[in-house]
């Protein structure tokens, strides 16, 4: 907080009226099931974005961000809210506001701010989702808005699906914004009913591994993926009353396969649905504190993103193969949407050292270059600090 204070002061020249912080998250099952309707289990963690705000008097927003300092002040009108290549990562805030007013929400005044983070960019951490929620809660609290967390959730989606033009589901928005310390969140994305499970891991620990290999959501397969899954769910529509893949068994699936004439498209949704079911029963793993049979959905659920959904990639798909050949590794998988970005291991403690050690090494000699190493924790949602 000392450090955003005072680097708001040397840009800005006077003092922030207050401190905001967003965390990432990491999902530590269901993947690609939040815009099919299904499951997800995710955390927030305790790294995030800090942003240092003050409003001002007038419609102008300047914006400056420690972890793109090429690009310096970004400043803009309230009333000319468009996205702009040029502007970068200024896009999220933007979006953001626009979603607002959008909405139909007043935003009455401008607003400096100064963000850093210690998310990776383009890890599949949310940095992105860690943003929106954070200029949210910044927007609620300098125009005095009143606007209930789940909404600023529901509205920071919106920003990245329009303003965006990344069609991601709720999840990490969610996650971000509703985020427990020391719990996971059992969310039902068709629904929005969620239930905190405590994640009591013990003599264990989570830890997470960048391949290093950076993704663009936005120009990689993963709004094709969405689409695939859409197409799926038509055919099945035809004979059956579903909404979504989520609403599936299975069983349900199984016999009614052959509705499917495409086979790149039934392996999409054979994975929408059984990473649904692969969720709910990992949650009930943790919640008897079964960690073997918890591990055990973690690899298989790799190994559909791999086979059935293809999002994994060589970078990924190593660092999980090394990880299951480590003692004291209980149970490995890619996290986010794939393509590049990280894995998340559970550890157990005394081998966490044994594990960063051979991952690092072995996974070096087969790829080319480092992954990076983060043992995290699971902390608060977005919330003023002070």
């Amino acid at each position: 907080m000392e450090k955003s204070i005072s680097r708001f002061k040397e840009i800005y020249g006077y003092e922030p009226e207050g401190i905001y912080f967003a965390p990432g998250r990491v999902n530590l099952i269901g993947e690609h099931t939040d815009y099919n309707g299904g499951h997800v289990f995710p955390c927030a963690l305790t790294i995030g974005t800090y942003g240092a705000a003050a409003p001002r008097n007038d419609s102008t927003v300047r914006v400056y961000s420690d972890n793109f300092p090429e690009n310096g002040i970004i400043e803009f009108q309230l009333k000319d809210i468009a996205f702009s290549e040029a502007h970068g990562w200024a896009n999220y805030p933007k979006g953001v506001i626009y979603s607002f007013m959008k909405a139909g929400i007043e935003i009455t005044h401008g607003f400096d701010m100064h963000v850093r983070g210690d998310i990776p960019n383009g890890a599949g951490l949310s940095s992105s989702a860690s943003i929106e929620v954070l200029t949210a809660v910044v927007l609620n609290y300098l125009n005095k808005l009143g606007v209930p967390m789940i909404e600023m959730v529901k509205l920071s989606q919106k920003a990245e699906n329009e303003f965006i033009g990344v069609n991601c589901g709720i999840m990490d928005q969610f996650a971000v914004g509703m985020g427990k310390e020391g719990h996971a969140m059992l969310l039902d994305t068709e629904t929005l009913e969620f239930s905190y499970e405590k994640v009591d891991l013990k003599d264990s620990a989570i830890i997470i591994a960048n391949t290093n290999k950076r993704r663009g959501l936005s120009d990689s397969k993963y709004n094709q993926r969405r689409a695939e899954c859409e197409k799926a769910l038509e055919y099945l529509k035809k004979k059956l009353p579903i909404r979504s893949l989520g609403e599936l068994s299975g069983e349900e699936l199984e016999r009614n396969i052959g509705l499917i004439p495409h086979e790149v498209l039934r392996r999409r949704a054979k994975h929408a649905v059984l990473e649904n079911e692969r969720t709910v029963k990992a949650a009930d793993a943790l919640d008897r504190n079964d960690m073997v049979e918890f591990g055990r959905l973690m690899y298989e659920s790799h190994a559909s993103l791999r086979d059935d959904y293809e999002v994994t990639g060589f970078e990924l798909d190593t660092l999980v193969e090394i990880a299951s050949k480590v003692t004291g590794v209980i149970g490995s998988r890619m996290t986010g949407a794939g393509f590049g970005g990280c894995t998340v291991s559970i550890v157990k403690n005394e081998s966490i050292e044994d594990f960063i050690g051979k991952v690092s090494k072995e996974y070096q000699e087969a790829v080319g270059y480092k992954a990076d190493f983060y043992v995290v924790s699971i902390g608060e949602g977005a919330r003023r600090l002070c």
